[in-house]
């Protein structure tokens, strides 16, 4: 396990509002000066108060990329973007597209920012570069990563995003603090992205790229402002977004005049009522299945060809003991659900037992020491999530590892940690979102009040 400290940030492409920082990442642990001089470095567990002339480094050897990128106002919500590049990607330099939301103060104004981030090299590139005394600064700078981006206006503070590719056009769906639901199409943003040529010799001096890009479709319906949304995985173009008053809409794609629209049902299912929806999360498997989670504690499981009266399946009435604030749908094994919660809980539901008398998860770890705000199955590795909280922690887990009874620890505090945990992952301040990247295996991107961190460690 390890915790870091991210200091190596992107050369940006197309903002003002977007930030560089040159600083190399430190090597990292714990490091102190013992009495005769030497520096002696021990694994940092989070939590533990750092004692008088230690600092946190990181350890490089237990990554195989890490990276930071800045975006001047943060983004408290993104998404990944698929892309043409093909899948299993694991030879370095990566390249990415991302979608973010700005959640700037009210006298700003806030964006949709649809990102290209390239050059990302791995651990070992840097290395060999750094060793390498006689390489010449214009043979060091093809190692930079560099991130480009478009602006899009939005109106109000970006709450949530998350985009999908439907067809040839890849959609995104946005919520405004201003209580609307806005869905975009973000394919000449793209394009732009792939066509803008990067100017020499200097690539941080880029004018601004904007656009003034309208959404295709906006839904007013929703009593007040909301988190929760999500697009649909086996039907494409559906969406279904929940709000603080504890309703959830579903969307149909539909046309008018050879033009794309939605039907929005204007009867919410609203079992969580009054309480908000946090989090909505459609089946991977099943097309009228979908899962929520709210304010009022609890996991709903919805059929959605159903009336709303009527649609509530399975219930988790108390799945944790304070809000239910993220759920993710294992897209491999379709019976468990992950949950985080306010306790700073992460538990896994198995839905075969979901809802029945005195069933409960089938396991909870409480690693994290405040709220869970992120939680994300591997989209491939059907044992294997990652957690994200305002711990500031990142957790890297693997439900297939047993403890091992005849391993004998010398370290107390680390023999006290589940053996599922893998890796912890510090260095950014009150996290919000991470994701796996789908074509890039073991690839994370999370993303925090203090900017983006993109990495892999060497455990997935």
């Amino acid at each position: 396990m390890s915790e870091n400290e991210c200091k190596e940030t992107m050369d940006v492409i197309g903002d003002e509002n977007m930030e560089t920082d040159s600083d190399n990442a430190d090597d990292e642990s714990i490091e102190n000066e013992s009495e005769n001089g030497e520096t002696k470095s021990k694994v940092y567990l989070p939590g533990d108060p750092l004692k008088k002339n230690e600092e946190l480094v990181v350890d490089k050897s237990a990554y195989r990329m890490l990276h930071q990128a800045q975006t001047g106002a943060p983004c408290l919500s993104f998404d990944v973007i698929q892309d043409s590049y093909g899948n299993s990607r694991e030879t370095y330099p990566l390249s990415m597209y991302l979608l973010a939301g700005t959640q700037a103060s009210s006298a700003l104004v806030n964006s949709l920012l649809v990102m290209k981030m390239s050059n990302l090299s791995g651990i070992e590139d840097d290395s060999d570069d750094s060793d390498d005394d006689d390489s010449s600064s214009e043979e060091d700078d093809k190692h930079v990563p560099i991130m480009k981006v478009v602006s899009i206006k939005h109106q109000g503070c970006v709450n949530r995003v998350r985009c999908k590719k439907v067809g040839n056009t890849t959609l995104a769906a946005s919520w405004s603090e201003l209580g609307r639901v806005n869905i975009w199409n973000l394919n000449e943003q793209l394009k732009r992205l792939d066509d803008d040529v990067l100017p020499a010799p200097n690539r941080k001096k880029a004018s601004k790229v904007d656009s003034e890009a309208k959404p295709i479709f906006t839904f007013k319906g929703h009593l007040s402002e909301g988190f929760a949304v999500d697009w649909c995985d086996t039907d494409a173009g559906i969406l279904a977004s929940g709000d603080c008053k504890g309703n959830i809409h579903i969307w149909r794609p539909s046309e008018s005049a050879g033009v794309q629209t939605w039907h929005v049902d204007q009867r919410p299912y609203n079992a969580h009522a009054p309480h908000s929806v946090e989090d909505l999360q459609w089946s991977p498997n099943e097309k009228y299945v979908l899962a929520s989670c709210s304010v009022d504690k609890s996991i709903r499981i919805w059929d959605t060809r159903a009336s709303p009266q009527s649609a509530c399946m399975l219930t988790a009435s108390e799945a944790h003991t304070a809000d239910v604030n993220v759920i993710s749908w294992n897209p491999k094994e379709t019976r468990f659900l992950v949950s985080g919660g306010d306790d700073g809980a992460v538990r896994i539901w198995d839905l075969r037992q979901f809802g029945t008398t005195g069933a409960g998860p089938v396991a909870t770890f409480k690693q994290h020491t405040a709220p869970v705000t992120t939680v994300e199955w591997h989209p491939n590795e059907a044992t294997v999530f990652a957690s994200g909280g305002a711990d500031d922690q990142i957790a890297q887990w693997d439900l297939s590892v047993e403890a091992d009874q005849t391993e004998n620890s010398e370290d107390e505090e680390l023999a006290k940690l589940p053996p599922q945990l893998l890796f912890i992952h510090q260095g950014q301040t009150d996290v919000k979102e991470l994701h796996w990247h789908p074509q890039c295996p073991g690839t994370l991107i999370s993303t925090a009040h203090s900017g983006f961190n993109i990495f892999r460690t060497i455990s997935v």
